[in-house]
Parts: structure tokens; C-alpha cells; sequence
């Protein structure tokens, strides 16, 4: 395979960047179809449709009884893992956990000059549901990093749902569900289980959030749901942009661009944005070479077909501009002095700074979460973490003396947007009725605060 080489501003290069930054659009009709008949289904027959949609799309006979994985299947699975495998997933828990226990919101209070107390409570939810994709393998990983910022949150269950393969459990992922905490285990996948989840069935409670990556049926499913739960986000196809200069080796940056090429669905991202052309050739030969004994190599290519691209700049500038506008889900700079650039970048997932911080090293247990946003969601969007487990109420709590001084003006506020209603809950509270004049302060103005 040949690797074209773009030069930024040519109308080959524009018309590529269109199609990329289009990347996020909506699923197809018959998905959106499929998905929709299929969530109806489940509401309304509850486990008997989930058992025939698990039979029909993964080919997996369940019953009622074997919906559950049982805590002594999660804790067999734990211990027959190879020792150096549960230790592996065990430092990734660790590390994960560490992380995150730095990102959970706090409650406040305070009074202000009033003295109005004023505040914010931050409670768990009470019971969350994460999706693990099946599919072409097992990702204990995606369990860790689901599931262990939820209970770093608080939340009092955790369910998973994950599809059964016909081949069996998959082992690893039953046991990172042991390792993680998790209370609930069920073998179901796909929009099925998206919509157990939301709606309950007779054998599986309903939840309050549901969070994960998944398929395209899993992410339609999604949205449809979001209302009735909260979801974390909408989950693309994974995407990396490298920035390199002068100073990177090929090899890595071809490497890494591979490394999120590889997951399978063709519809990946993998973008160099260099000012060396040199490099962007060197890379390009490097990517041919690195493909040939790789197990994955036909979806890789298939991937980079599509959406990859070597694309050389005029300077880092342009570099940062272009990969701002991409806004990627693991932004790369393998360049020198990288971490001065960190604050160029204003639209990214996460981002790894210098050669030795590849995005593998995030994906599984620096620490940071792995679940991004994708598809040009780093323009709005944030990585999953404990803040996605709880909820806020406010807090206000207003003396008279508030009241008396903040009142008159918000009656006035009331009456500008034709609340009547809002103005005379106000007033009778000031001893005031409709149409009685409003007391004025010694300068003759009405009172305000």
C-alpha cells in the first residue's frame, strides 16, 4: 500500500480535512430503525425479548435463570487468571483509581453579604450500568475504566453488561469486573442491552446512567434512552493525530498511528501533522514496513485508506491550527520542547506530551480515562470520570433581611418576563399585595440589592 503524503492548503488536503471533521455525523436509517424496534421490544416484553435478540444477533442461548453472571463465576474467573495478568490489571486498577479519586466534585457552602447561605451538594448516583463491548475481543481494560471511577464516585451499584461469546465467557473480562468492584454481571450486549438497562426487565433493574463504548446499534441505542437515563457520551471509532517535527523517529510515529488503526471497525483516524517532509517520507515507509507482520494489518489499511493521512505544514502552528479544527480524541506531540505546546492545543481528548508518552500508555493504565470524546467532540466534551457518577443539587437558604433588600428587584424581573405569579410569591413575603406600591429607600428609589 502507498501512503500519499498531503501538503496542508492543497485542494486535495482541503477536501480530505472536510471529510474528516465530518466525521461525527449521525448512523444511518436502518440502524436508527433496527435500534428503535428493538428498544420498543425490550420495554414492552422485558427478559423474553432480550433472550431472543442475544439468541438472534450474538448466538448465544440464554434464560431467565442465566442472565446473571454469578459472584462465584466473577471471583473463579479472578483466580484463574495467569498471575502475571491479574497483577497487570490489578496495577492498571490501582493506577486508575489514584487518578481519579483527584477528579471528584465537592460540595460547598457559603453566605454571602446577605447572609443568604448558598451551596451545593454533590451526591452519587444511585445505580450505574456500563456497556463492554464484545465483538472481536475481550477489553478488561474498557471494565477498569468504566467501573472504577464510578465507585471512586460513590455509587452504591455497579452493573455490567457485556455480550457472551458462543464460544464461552470471556474470562479476563469477568475477572477485571472482580478486580473493579463491580456487583452485577449480565451476559447480554448490543441495544438489547442498552435498553434493559434504561427500561428493567423482570430479571435486571433498571439503572440511573449508562456509560461505554459499543458498536453503532450500541451508540443509537444510547440516544435513544438519554432522557429516561443519563449517558456519558456518544463513542466513535477511535483517532489519533501525531504533531512531529524534525526530532521524531518514524518507526514510533508509525507505530502509534497504527496503534489506533488497528481496532477494526475501518472507520478509524490516524493523522500526521509534520513540518518535516522528510519525516512524513520516512513515516510513510515506516508504516509500509511495520504492516507486514502485523495480525491486523488488512484492517489497518482499510483504516488508513479512509481516514488516514500525512499531511506536511508549513510550521507547528499550522500544525496545532489544523489539529484544533480535528479536535482528536489522542492528540500526540512528539516534537522538541513538547511540553511548552500544551497550551496550544485548545480541542483534544487527551493529550500525550513528548516521544515517550504513546497514547498505548493512556489507553490501558497511566491513569487519565481512555473513555474520549471522539468524532470532533473535544470541542465540548471531556473524558470520563468520577464528576460523570454524581449529581448536584443547589443549596439556598434566604434570611428576611435577604428577601426584604433582594425581593423588589426580583419581582421586577418577574413582571419583565410576564410572570405575575413569580412577582406576587416574592411580595407576599415583603407583606406587600398586588398593586401595593413598593416601599422606597431614604433616596426615594426603590429598593434593590
Amino acid at each position: 500500500m502507498k501512503f500519499a503524503i498531503m501538503r496542508a492548503g492543497s485542494p486535495i488536503f482541503k477536501r480530505w480535512l472536510k471529510f474528516l471533521c465530518d466525521r461525527g455525523g449521525a448512523q444511518g436509517a436502518d440502524v436508527e430503525a433496527a435500534v428503535a424496534a428493538i428498544v420498543r421490544a425490550v420495554k414492552r416484553r422485558g427478559d423474553r425479548a432480550v433472550i431472543e435478540f442475544t439468541a438472534r444477533y450474538d448466538r448465544v442461548k440464554l434464560s431467565a435463570a442465566t442472565l446473571r453472571v454469578s459472584a462465584a463465576e466473577l471471583k473463579a474467573a479472578r483466580a484463574a487468571l495467569k498471575p502475571e495478568e491479574r497483577r497487570a490489571l490489578e496495577l492498571a486498577a490501582r493506577r486508575i483509581r489514584d487518578f481519579h479519586i483527584r477528579t471528584i466534585d465537592r460540595s460547598f457552602s457559603y453566605r454571602d453579604r446577605l447572609g443568604m447561605r448558598l451551596g451545593q451538594v454533590v451526591r452519587p448516583l444511585e445505580r450505574v450500568g456500563i456497556y463492554v463491548p464484545g465483538g472481536h475481543g475481550a477489553y478488561p481494560s474498557s471494565v477498569l475504566m468504566n467501573a472504577i471511577p464510578a465507585r471512586v464516585a460513590g455509587v452504591r451499584e455497579i452493573v455490567m453488561v457485556s455480550p457472551a461469546s458462543p464460544d464461552g465467557e470471556r474470562g479476563s473480562v469477568l475477572a477485571a469486573a472482580a478486580i473493579a468492584g463491580v456487583d452485577e454481571v449480565y451476559r447480554i450486549g448490543g441495544a438489547q442491552a442498552v435498553a434493559a438497562l434504561a427500561y428493567g426487565t423482570e430479571s435486571i433493574p433498571a439503572v440511573d446512567k449508562i456509560v461505554g463504548p459499543g458498536n453503532a446499534y450500541v451508540q443509537a441505542a444510547k440516544r435513544m434512552v438519554y432522557g429516561v437515563v443519563d449517558i456519558d457520551k456518544i463513542a466513535g471509532p477511535s483517532e489519533v493525530v501525531v504533531i512531529a517535527d524534525d526530532s521524531a523517529r518514524a518507526e514510533w510515529v508509525a507505530a502509534d498511528l497504527i496503534a489506533q488503526a488497528e481496532h477494526g471497525s475501518g472507520d478509524e483516524a490516524a493523522v500526521l501533522l509534520t513540518p518535516s517532509r522528510r519525516l512524513a517520507v520516512a513515516v510513510a515507509a515506516a508504516l509500509d514496513q511495520a504492516l507486514l507482520g502485523l495480525p491486523r494489518a488488512d484492517a489497518v489499511r482499510r483504516a488508513l485508506a479512509k481516514r488516514g493521512g500525512l499531511v506536511v505544514v508549513r510550521d507547528l502552528e499550522e500544525a496545532f491550527a489544523i489539529a484544533n479544527r480535528i479536535a482528536p480524541e489522542h492528540l500526540e506531540l512528539e516534537i522538541k520542547n513538547a511540553e511548552r505546546w500544551i497550551g496550544a492545543v485548545k480541542s483534544a481528548g487527551a493529550v500525550f506530551v513528548g516521544a515517550m508518552s504513546p497514547a498505548p500508555l493512556g489507553d490501558y493504565l497511566a491513569g487519565p480515562n481512555h473513555v474520549l470524546p471522539t468524532g470532533g467532540a473535544a470541542r465540548f466534551a471531556s473524558p470520563l470520570g468520577a464528576y460523570d457518577f454524581v449529581k448536584r443539587s443547589s443549596i439556598i437558604q434566604a434570611t428576611t433581611d435577604a428577601v426584604r433588600r433582594l425581593g423588589p428587584t426580583v419581582a421586577r424581573l418577574a413582571r419583565m418576563e410576564g410572570f405575575e405569579g413569580h412577582a406576587r410569591a416574592i411580595e407576599l413575603r415583603l407583606g406587600q399585595g398586588a398593586g401595593v406600591r413598593r416601599r422606597r429607600n431614604s433616596r426615594g428609589d426603590r429598593e434593590s440589592n
